[in-house]
């Protein structure tokens, strides 16, 4: 199945919008794992079981792997994720963007190492680094637009020409030129509304990864109404840290699928659902 009809799938059968990033903080987990050698995949595959009936997608960070040496952990919570929860997209978020021959073995890390059914990805270095991953034409891919930090405003809001902003300008190549597969979608933060609305204009019909919900302080209602697409879905709204870390006591599954719960039906609010 393809990365778009598992997305489509979860948002018509499960009436949900909302991805749980898993980023793993050592610092943060709850104190029963304190003292576990496997404390990294037993904690994210705790939160998999707790939220996986309220998500639409899971979304591995690959820099809290890879800095703790976790690389093998992250491979086997995505194949776990695959194995006790099928149909659910994996989206490894790592936002790679290099020349096209490195793009190939990035694009091989994300597909074939790790077995993601999605990657984020940079267009800074234009088509040619995206389209390693078109090889895989069952994969999806997100490309950074309008990112959720403040500082993106020195790059995506310069004026590139006719009134054009550098984001809008990703959007257009990305929705009109670069999606030959029909599985690219773009990255635009909650924490912008307008911008999120303009995007939508330009791209009406490919997802959008929308993160900035949760502890970034993003509104869910002015995000929802600005990215939905014309059949009230079209958006995977990401929320990491105030679900993973609802709670360090034992009753941290049970303080995480809260969390989800109250941010799915937040999102469903929004949406009229």
């Amino acid at each position: 199945m393809k990365f778009t009809e598992m997305l489509q799938a979860r948002w018509r059968n499960q009436n949900t919008l909302l991805c749980v990033g898993l980023d793993p903080n050592r610092s943060r987990f709850p104190e029963v794992l304190a003292d576990s050698p496997d404390a990294v995949y037993e904690f994210c595959c705790g939160i998999v079981d707790a939220t996986a009936d309220l998500v639409c997608a899971f979304k591995p960070q690959i820099a809290y792997f890879a800095s703790e040496g976790a690389e093998d952990a992250l491979k086997r919570i995505i194949a776990y994720i695959h194995a006790n929860h099928p149909g659910i997209p994996v989206i490894l978020d790592a936002k790679r963007g290099d020349i096209g021959s490195t793009c190939e073995h990035y694009a091989r890390e994300a597909f074939e190492r790790f077995e993601a059914d999605c990657v984020t990805l940079s267009p800074y270095m234009g088509e040619d680094t995206v389209a390693p991953y078109l090889a895989w034409p069952e994969k999806g891919a997100f490309l950074l637009c309008r990112t959720s930090n403040k500082s993106g405003d020195e790059l995506q809001m310069l004026d590139v020409g006719g009134g054009e902003r550098l984001f809008e300008r990703v959007a257009r190549l990305v929705a009109e030129k670069w999606n030959r597969t029909g599985e690219l979608g773009l990255v635009v933060g909650a924490t912008y509304p307008e911008e999120l609305a303009a995007v939508r204009r330009i791209a009406p019909d490919i997802p959008l990864l929308v993160p900035g919900v949760g502890a970034q302080g993003g509104d869910v209602e002015a995000a929802v109404k600005a990215g939905m697409d014309t059949c009230g879905a079209g958006m995977v709204i990401n929320s990491g840290r105030a679900i993973l870390y609802a709670s360090r006591g034992a009753d941290w599954k049970e303080a995480a699928r809260a969390a989800a719960l109250a941010t799915r039906d937040a999102i469903n609010a929004a949406r009229g659902c």
